[in-house]
């Protein structure tokens, strides 16, 4: 079974691993100036790099929704569930973003944040 604080840090990496999708492999890649050369990038390298940003912009929601859900006293088999459920809708907003797909990741996006409002409430 996959455990709370697994989920916490399963998302916690994602963003990370998405920026290293972003830059493995690039050319001139400029590990002095990153983020220069990441604004530079175009296609699916740069689509990668704003799921990155979109990941940052994301976690502080979700990890103060499940703090406050484990405060309230919600149910934790409940609340691991619907933790899983964000964390594999992110993993298919970060494909749907590196694939160009806008408006397959904009829905997908709008049901993470339904999920992200079902764990805050969860208690």
């Amino acid at each position: 079974m996959i455990t709370i604080p697994g989920l916490l840090l399963a998302a916690a990496v994602l963003p990370y691993l998405t920026a290293l999708a972003a830059k493995a492999g690039g050319r001139h890649f400029d590990n002095d100036n990153p983020r220069a050369w990441l604004s530079a990038q175009q296609g699916w390298r740069a689509r990668a790099n704003a799921a990155q940003t979109n990941l940052f912009e994301g976690l502080p929601f979700y990890f103060a929704a499940v703090l406050y859900a484990l405060h309230a006293g919600a149910d934790t088999g409940r609340l691991a569930t619907l933790m899983t459920v964000w964390l594999v809708l992110r993993i298919l907003f970060v494909l749907a973003y590196i694939l160009g797909r806008g408006t397959v990741r904009s829905l997908i996006w709008g049901a993470c944040l339904v999920v992200n409002l079902m764990i805050l409430f969860a208690a």
